[in-house]
């Protein structure tokens, strides 16, 4: 069984046992979220899609870890222009551990 959900403006295909990376979501290390925009469910060869969302679905996960991604460097020049500049951006994160599908 899995599912499509939409958070932090992403949409991930998720199933039951799954760890994933998402935007930051507020709560402690260990407590459990639940994820209510379910865009689609899929069971073998059944699949249930919403317009746009699937009503009574609902996704359960626990938060495993909050963390900060890998830097990314930014650059920018003109060429003869005596122009530089340098920026670096790290985003937040939150690593989710999937629990179960409800549909």
């Amino acid at each position: 069984m899995y599912a499509v959900i939409k958070t932090g403006g992403k949409q991930y295909r998720v199933s039951a046992g799954e760890t994933l990376k998402i935007e930051t979501v507020a709560g402690e290390v260990g407590s459990a979220i639940v994820l209510d925009k379910v865009l689609m469910v899929g069971d073998g060869d059944k699949l249930s899609v919403g317009k746009p969302m699937l009503t009574g679905a609902t996704v359960t996960a626990t938060i495993v870890s909050n963390g900060r991604h890998d830097k990314v460097r930014i650059f920018k020049m003109r060429r003869r222009k005596h122009y530089q500049k340098h920026q670096g951006h790290r985003q937040n994160y939150t690593e989710i551990r999937i629990d179960g599908i409800s549909a």
